[in-house]
């Protein structure tokens, strides 16, 4: 009986909750409705999804739903809406995934890591200032400036085997205060 119905007048019995209206609109226009998705997004569960979606929008919005005389432009352009938002939040779930892997490669050190760098580099400048006059001149020479022992010994007019034990006595130092850990890490 409803096969022999109109849009409009299936449309009026929907509005007025008649499930075999909806029945009819959802068997008529199904399969048409899947080819026009998935010519556009060649995905048949996403499609079905969509289709799903669309049909349980219609039911749960019949009385509110504003389905103009011409059916079928009404649902063909609400599945086209509803494909170009599949790919408008595909390629927002997209960019958040490069975005989340753009962070991971960077390996970029979190806020409280930096604080304890700084911490850590406060604490090693402090045992530095603590070293003999001498030997923390030599030792901020050979690190800070990356100058080599023999030009160190050349600033200073001592011999090389002098800078190369202040060097180490000053390393064996800080290697004690600062334990074994804290001493890898900076040196």
């Amino acid at each position: 009986m409803y096969h022999s119905y109109s849009d409009v007048e299936l449309t009026i019995l929907l509005k007025g909750g008649d499930l075999n209206a909806f029945t009819e609109i959802h068997n008529r226009y199904y399969g048409i409705l899947y080819s026009h998705a998935y010519r556009r997004l060649p995905d048949h569960e996403e499609v079905q999804d969509i289709l799903q979606e669309l049909f349980t929008c219609i039911w749960n919005n019949r009385t509110f739903n504003n389905l103009n005389p011409n059916l079928p432009a009404y649902l063909y352009t609400a599945v086209r809406n509803r494909v170009l938002n599949f790919f408008k939040h595909s390629r927002v779930k997209m960019d958040y995934i490069s975005s989340f892997q753009k962070f991971a490669e960077n390996k970029a050190p979190a806020a409280d890591e930096e604080i304890r760098l700084k911490q850590l580099v406060a604490i090693v400048e402090a045992e530095i200032a603590m070293l003999p006059p001498q030997m923390r001149l030599i030792f901020e020479m050979s690190r800070n400036e990356q100058l080599s022992h023999q030009e160190i010994a050349e600033k200073l007019a001592i011999s090389t085997l002098t800078v190369k034990k202040q060097v180490n006595n000053s390393l064996k130092i800080l290697r004690v205060k600062l334990g074994v850990y804290h001493f890898m890490l900076f040196f």
